[in-house]
């Protein structure tokens, strides 16, 4: 599985022994099956080897960030490409088809995309450009920079709602801008810049942690499982070096 451009992310549904991840030199959006990947490793199991053991969501090249979000029984994964956005829907335990939508032709080209669902019955497409966010693909607040589309818990909102009406006046005063950002336990927010790692309180913004790199690199967010946080560096034309930090009760980080 091989990660290239700084496109890499992995989502784990470990309940449904899948690995999902945008990889391969096209870019493309692939379910692994993790039992496939575990006999890569331990090759104890024969009738798992001679198995597919991935397959591609659709036909789609070139994808730029994509979301997995599961509502009841239904799982949605919505992906960015270069100038639209699909929505596939699938409903478990009924084998994996996948419905898809698609949003073509978008005025501006998506660099992140998530989808939310209010009052239990209504789908908002949120995206964001190098220009602006965009709620239900429409254009809002032109003036913000996106940085990351992200969904905080029990916060009475977010920075910027579902509407596109600011509600919280909180800036986060990176030391540097960090290449990628993800929101973590204990309702902090972390971000990855090329000399440090900070972790900042999503209320106050105020710095909480930091870690300094032995040399300059750039670094993604890949995904927190248990109590892990798992990140790439991104390295142009070459294949990416995976790292974790393990977080403890307050979300301090060992690495």
């Amino acid at each position: 599985m091989q990660m290239k451009n700084g496109q890499g992310k992995m989502d784990v549904l470990e309940g449904l022994n899948l690995l999902i991840t945008i990889s391969g030199k096209k870019n493309k959006v692939r379910v692994y099956y993790l039992a496939w990947l575990r006999n890569k490793i331990l090759h104890n199991d024969p009738e798992v080897e001679k198995k597919q053991g991935w397959t591609t969501v659709g036909e789609m090249e070139g994808c730029v960030h994509y979301k997995v979000v599961k509502y009841e029984r239904i799982k949605f994964l919505v992906i960015a490409l270069k100038n639209a956005v699909e929505v596939y829907a699938w409903a478990s335990p009924f084998p994996m088809r996948w419905i898809s939508y698609s949003f073509a032709d978008l005025p501006h080209r998506p660099v992140l995309v998530d989808l939310t669902v209010e009052e239990g019955q209504r789908l908002k497409v949120i995206y964001g450009s190098s220009l602006s966010f965009c709620f239900h693909l429409k254009q809002i607040q032109s003036h913000v920079t996106p940085h990351a589309i992200v969904f905080l818990p029990s916060s009475d909102g977010v920075y910027v709602n579902t509407y596109g009406r600011i509600i919280k006046d909180v800036v986060l005063q990176w030391g540097e801008m960090p290449t990628s950002v993800a929101h973590i336990c204990s309702n902090q927010i972390m971000g990855w810049g090329e000399k440090a790692i900070e972790i900042r309180s999503v209320e106050t913004g105020h710095l909480d942690g930091v870690f300094m790199h032995k040399r300059a690199q750039r670094l993604k967010f890949l995904c927190e499982r248990n109590d892990k946080v798992f990140f790439a560096s991104v390295r142009s034309g070459g294949s990416s070096q995976v790292y974790f930090m393990t977080l403890n009760r307050n979300c301090i980080m060992n690495w």
